[in-house]
């Protein structure tokens, strides 16, 4: 099916693109980290890809395209490609699992810089197998870092792609104002700061403003990191985290050898098309 668009006196050849607006990490609406998540037949140009997340202007818009009996998927910021994204991809399972194709039980994605990731239901929630990604401490943390975050914290941490900055309570974490012009300069690292929780195990916040996504909702690939470092700190192998962002949401975790389980809720809140 096609459309015809008007553009002064002439037309353009249009095809309609379906988008599923998802909020991830939450069981209520307008909560969560909200996704685009765009079905395709055949993947589309790289640049158009980009040109459709910057339209959508979410943190992540997840592309899937099916591949054997799964699907390829990758996610996109409004800026750039990511190399993983959880909450797009629990977005993409809650539209392949509870729309497009009921019947199934569990999806495989297999990503280009993350390897297969499976997400299967598990009672009320889904849950998404991930590579465990522990971190490592920073010996000599960037002083953007610090100043950028306007309160030093116990200890830094660092993956490859990330700072996780280590404070003593939630309330520290909660009254963090980062300085997104300095936080900016980490490019490619992100920021995760996070605490002990005071209803949760542990609690968190991120940000990754050189990719036009200044504060996250709720982030799915940091607590890849997250989990093993509380787990092995509070001695435990499940973990229940919130993150306190504005919107906030919540994953239950566990830890599995070099695999980390994290479950959350999905909830629909748009579906539509996009003309491209």
């Amino acid at each position: 099916m096609a459309f015809y668009a008007r553009s002064g006196p002439e037309y353009h050849r249009v095809k309609p693109l379906s988008v599923f607006h998802v909020d991830a990490f939450t069981a209520e609406r307008f909560r969560g980290n909200p996704a685009a998540v765009c079905p395709l037949t055949e993947w589309l140009d790289d640049d158009l890809l980009q040109a459709v997340a910057a339209e959508n202007n979410l943190s992540e818009t997840a592309f899937f395209v099916p591949i054997g009996d799964g699907y390829e998927l990758r996610w996109f910021t409004p800026r750039c490609e990511a190399k993983l994204c959880g909450h797009a991809t629990l977005a993409s399972a809650f539209v392949l699992l509870q729309i497009l194709e009921a019947e199934r039980d569990s999806v495989r994605f297999q990503t280009r810089f993350s390897g297969p990731l499976t997400v299967s239901r598990d009672g009320n929630l889904l849950a998404m197998d991930f590579p465990a990604l522990a971190p490592w401490t920073c010996a000599t943390p960037p002083a953007a870092l610090i100043e950028g975050l306007g309160k030093v914290p116990e200890a830094v941490l660092q993956i490859e792609d990330d700072y996780f900055a280590i404070y003593e309570s939630q309330e520290e974490v909660g009254r963090i104002r980062p300085d997104f012009r300095l936080l900016e300069k980490l490019h490619p690292a992100g920021v995760a700061i996070t605490a002990p929780g005071e209803d949760a195990d542990f609690v968190s916040r991120y940000f990754a403003p050189s990719y036009g996504v200044p504060e996250d909702p709720v982030t799915g690939s940091t607590h890849c990191s997250l989990v093993p470092y509380w787990g092995k700190r509070l001695g435990k192998t499940s973990l229940h985290a919130r993150q306190i962002s504005e919107r906030g949401g919540e994953l239950w975790c566990e830890i599995k050898g070099e695999r980390v389980i994290l479950k959350g809720n999905a909830v629909l809140t748009l579906r539509g098309e996009l003309l491209i």
